[in-house]
């Protein structure tokens, strides 16, 4: 009980920090705001900015290219499952020792016989190409759009202070 407490309080910290920056697509996509940087210092001046102001918008579009990294690698998918279902079950069903006539067989010998088939296959899978090609593509989108889209007005007041 205390763990679904735990989540719940991340869940709800989560959408109160992270998802209460959503920037409406209007402002996310609007191409009026599309320019070329002078110069590396405006390039690093509107990075700053728009990482800052539009940081839930780049947090949902690193989740939908993560969930289309998964949609694509069919067997990263079975790999994980194959994985975590197997612990699961290891852990629910097999607490004790199984016997089977004469034969025993421990918690350990099982975790073993799901490593030595779930490793191997979560290897075929290539979960490091598929997190650097999401880091890559994330990155090139996100510094892309934020290197392009010019600040707005609300910028230039952002270091002054409310009287």
């Amino acid at each position: 009980m205390e763990y679904i407490n735990k989540v719940t309080d991340v869940a709800r910290n989560f959408r109160e920090t992270r998802l209460s920056t959503l920037k409406p697509p209007q402002e996310f996509f609007d191409h009026h705001q599309l320019s070329r940087p002078k110069d590396l210092n405006d390039a690093t001046a509107r990075i700053t900015y728009n990482t800052r102001h539009f940081s839930g918008n780049y947090l949902i579009v690193i989740l939908i290219l993560f969930v289309y990294a998964l949609l694509t690698n069919y067997l990263l998918i079975i790999a994980v499952v194959f994985l975590a279902g197997g612990f699961a079950l290891i852990n629910r069903f097999a607490a004790e020792p199984i016997h089977i006539g004469n034969l025993v067989i421990t918690q350990q010998q099982l975790y073993i016989g799901l490593f030595v088939v779930g490793l191997p296959l979560l290897w075929v899978a290539s979960p490091v190409s598929t997190f650097f090609w999401l880091v890559g593509s994330s990155a090139i989108l996100i510094i892309g759009h934020a290197c392009l889209m010019e600040p707005g007005v609300e910028s230039e007041y952002a270091g002054v202070e409310g009287v």
